[in-house]
């Protein structure tokens, strides 16, 4: 088998900046935000630039939320980047789309503030972004924009799409699942290695996630067994805009991984490299977004990108500590006068901790090396790390001791946990592999699938 590179990009969010964000209005809504809004156009055209010169591949896989939010005007400019990169570049794309790609109620900001432009619908994908996978399909489901295509004579891509017309984050029914199948058995009866991409991760980033019913395929143990037992062993996601690679086996002892990368347009912002060696060997290289033509008020990309984060999780103390409406207004909790009182109680004290503070507060000693770390950076730090992968605070670390003495004291309480797909979780360990990656690295892997 001859090997076969590609890169692979997420989430690349598309805004065409002349819809406007800017303003009060867009300000306040960037205050809980994660990833850029109007810098997008800026940040992916630098990511293309680099990729029309970058030589170890000429294959580009982009794995879904192409737009920023469904915008008809941000679907258009993205489909016309991609026609002129794949001109200039001679690189082939393949795409799959997802949620933020098609919306009635998309979102721009002015000088009077929010407003709604036009979105696109479902039915107009296929016609933005057939040039880019579809018409070349060696198969092709037209209700969930979903295809085959072949990479290579050894190699085949297997996209598939879990938002069809009119539904978002869809369950997979027995009639996909079945399609599904009959294309990795078709790879398997021409003797060619298949792998797979949909926008939604199969597999938790962090075990944390699987408490969160959006944070991944619906029923996702059906899609992992109907792929693994029938030769596909690997998958390529977005939508968590975080940096993962995980792997479990199913009941019939067949392994496979699930490699979610972070979107480009946010911390944490990378690009894959993929090399499949051969049939059971697949390189994993993480590269990181260039810089990118904005006022970062002399930043890096990634400084500006990692404050933007930071941003976001400040904000939700702040707003604690002064404006406990528009917390609760933003966590859809219902307000009520205690609460009015108590967040604000709450939030100042948190603000004043340090570790060393807290830890006296729950009884457990710590690191004198992390005392005095303010606990609001504390906090910062690891839900960072978390959407970052290769989370640092692992056993033997005084970040990782002292988080592992936390979660052995609320153990009593919280022994297990119910996760969103209906599995039991025991809290300890999932706390301690949230916090710490003690698996395969995140960022630079080589997989062996079978």
């Amino acid at each position: 088998m001859k090997p076969l590179k590609f890169y692979l990009i997420t989430d690349t969010h598309f805004f065409k900046n002349s819809l406007g964000a800017y303003g009060e209005a867009y300000e306040e809504f960037m205050d809980f935000e994660q990833k850029c809004f109007a810098e997008t156009e800026s940040i992916n055209r630098a990511v293309f630039s680099y990729l029309e010169d970058a030589k170890e591949a000429d294959i580009l896989l982009i794995a879904g939320d192409l737009s920023f939010n469904g915008e008809k005007e941000s679907n258009e400019a993205f489909s016309q980047l991609l026609h002129e990169f794949k001109e200039k570049s001679g690189k082939r794309i393949f795409v799959v789309t997802a949620g933020h790609d098609f919306n009635d109620n998309p979102f721009a900001f002015n000088e009077n503030g929010r407003y709604t432009p036009q979105g696109a619908k479902f039915t107009n994908l296929y016609g933005y972004y057939k040039d880019f996978g579809y018409t070349d399909a060696i198969a092709f489901n037209e209700e969930h924009l979903s295809y085959v295509a072949q990479l290579s004579d050894d190699v085949r891509l297997l996209v598939i799409c879990n938002d069809i017309d009119g539904q978002k984050h869809i369950t997979y029914d027995d009639a996909f699942l079945g399609w599904i199948e009959a294309q990795a058995k078709k790879a398997q009866e021409d003797g060619v290695m298949m792998f797979a991409m949909e926008h939604y991760p199969v597999l938790p980033g962090q075990p944390l996630l699987a408490l969160i019913g959006d944070a991944r395929q619906s029923e996702a143990q059906k899609l992992i067994d109907t792929l693994a037992d029938n030769g596909v062993h690997l998958i390529f996601t977005g939508h968590m805009h975080n940096q993962s690679i995980n792997v479990v086996e199913t009941a019939k002892d067949n392994r496979f991984y699930d490699v979610c990368t972070g979107s480009a347009i946010g911390c944490p912002a990378f690009m894959r490299l993929v090399t499949i060696e051969d049939a059971g060997t697949v390189k994993i290289e993480s590269i990181p977004v260039p810089e990118f033509d904005w006022d970062k008020k002399g930043l890096s990309g990634e400084e500006y990108l990692k404050i933007q984060f930071e941003r976001m999780i400040r904000t939700y103390i702040d707003c604690m500590k002064n404006d406990p409406v528009r917390l609760m207004n933003k966590l859809r909790i219902k307000q009520s006068p205690m609460l009015v009182r108590v967040f604000p109680m709450i939030g100042k004290k948190l603000d004043k901790m340090t570790v060393g503070s807290f830890a006296r507060l729950v009884m457990i000693r710590v690191d004198p090396q992390i005392k005095k770390v303010p606990l609001v950076q504390f906090i910062i730090d690891m839900v960072r790390s978390v959407f970052e992968g290769n989370q640092p605070f692992v056993e033997g670390t005084p970040g990782g001791d002292a988080l592992l003495k936390l979660f052995r004291r609320v153990r009593p309480f919280v022994k297990t946990l119910k996760g969103a797909q209906g599995e039991t979780l025991d809290f300890y360990e999932l706390m301690k592999h949230t916090v710490g990656n003690y698996g395969i690295d995140d960022y630079n892997a080589e997989l062996k699938l079978v």
